[in-house]
């Protein structure tokens, strides 16, 4: 294996000539406010998805200040069709700590940057090192895949320890006077060469250094605990308009895409429980409603734990009045894309 110098310039010359161009790296420096929006966003999320989120939300929120002082469902109608909607609220509730902590100021320091809500390792290094070009790791899924090719580590990339032993790694491999810079290179790295299926090793810079690629283990590495099958939840939903106005209710503000709205929804194991489940759900806020006996639409929705398969029926409020509260309202219509939907119900929405 080549020195740390000599392994790190390999990478960084590479970066040179193959770094991406993305609307988060402008100018000589980098924004701490961007890298921060972007790093959210990136998680669980492809970049070329995340692009036009990213710069919708950057010219409806240009500054922390901004963020801190926007109304909670105006951020999460912002990052409607991002999913993982807590990434949203805990951004907010961080930038809101920034500014009464730090007079909006995002700190340098990484120890400092981990004080601040659901702000984990990975994320206050890469705002550290690639805003503040601080001297620390930033180590997710493309780094772990990277060093467990390139020192055949074939013990769960997952674990702690695999974990603790990368990072060590990855300190030993930074540069001093350009730590974000390679910190960069590894994810450009990850993204484009060093990829999880069929990494490109015929065009790869570090490839003589490779461990795994020696004994032709790069396909087989890094190692990852079979994840369990994931469970399905089956809900009928109805959607029910009367006046120019549909019925919605919002979720409960704690758990799963809290707060957001949604159609009236109940857990039903059977087709032929439907429609009396809704009507039940329903006469439970004093309105009487006929719902038509065949689906319109089914969906399918996969979260990281769960999926949803979703029932749709059309329904028709006959009688009864509804109080309205917090938690269920007539929408107009004409008002559908000014609420935060909840997942896969924004998708129902067409059926409006």
């Amino acid at each position: 294996m080549h020195t740390n110098s000599q392994w790190s310039d390999l990478l960084i010359h590479w970066f040179d000539a193959h770094g991406r161009d993305l609307p988060w790296r402008t100018g000589a420096t980098r924004n701490p406010y961007a890298v921060w929006v972007s790093e959210i966003m990136l998680q669980q999320t492809k970049v070329e998805a995340v692009k036009p989120y990213y710069e919708n939300w950057m010219e409806r929120f240009p500054t922390v200040r901004d963020l801190a002082s926007a109304a909670d469902d105006d951020v999460l109608r912002q990052w409607q069709g991002l999913g993982y909607y807590s990434r949203a609220r805990n951004l907010h509730a961080a930038v809101k700590e920034v500014v009464a902590r730090y007079g909006g100021h995002i700190p340098e320091d990484k120890e400092k940057l981990l004080t601040l809500k659901r702000i984990g390792d990975y994320t206050a290094g890469a705002i550290s090192s690639l805003a503040y070009n601080r001297p620390v790791t930033a180590v997710d899924g493309n780094v772990l895949r990277i060093f467990a090719r390139l020192y055949k580590i074939e013990d769960n990339v997952l674990s702690n320890a695999v974990k603790k032993r990368v990072t060590a790694l990855a300190e030993g491999q930074l540069p001093k006077d350009c730590p974000g810079k390679f910190n960069e290179a590894l994810m450009d790295f990850g993204a484009q060469v060093c990829i999880p299926k069929n990494p490109k090793c015929d065009i790869c810079p570090l490839v003589h250094l490779c461990e795994a690629k020696a004994v032709n283990l790069e396909k087989v590495l890094p190692r990852r605990v079979t994840k369990k099958n994931i469970p399905t939840e089956r809900y009928a939903v109805a959607i029910c308009i009367r006046g120019g106005k549909c019925l919605v209710r919002r979720r409960p503000a704690k758990g799963l895409l809290a707060s957001m709205w949604e159609f009236p929804s109940v857990r039903s194991e059977r087709a032929e429980a439907d429609v009396k489940l809704l009507q039940d759900c329903l006469a439970e806020q004093g309105l009487t409603a006929r719902m038509e006996p065949a689906a319109v639409q089914e969906l399918r929705h996969v979260f990281s734990h769960k999926k949803w398969h979703l029932v749709v029926y059309a329904g028709r409020v006959e009688e009864g009045s509804l109080k309205e509260s917090e938690v269920w309202q007539w929408l107009p219509l004409a008002d559908y894309t000014k609420i935060p939907w909840a997942g896969p119900h924004g998708k129902l929405t067409v059926l409006l």
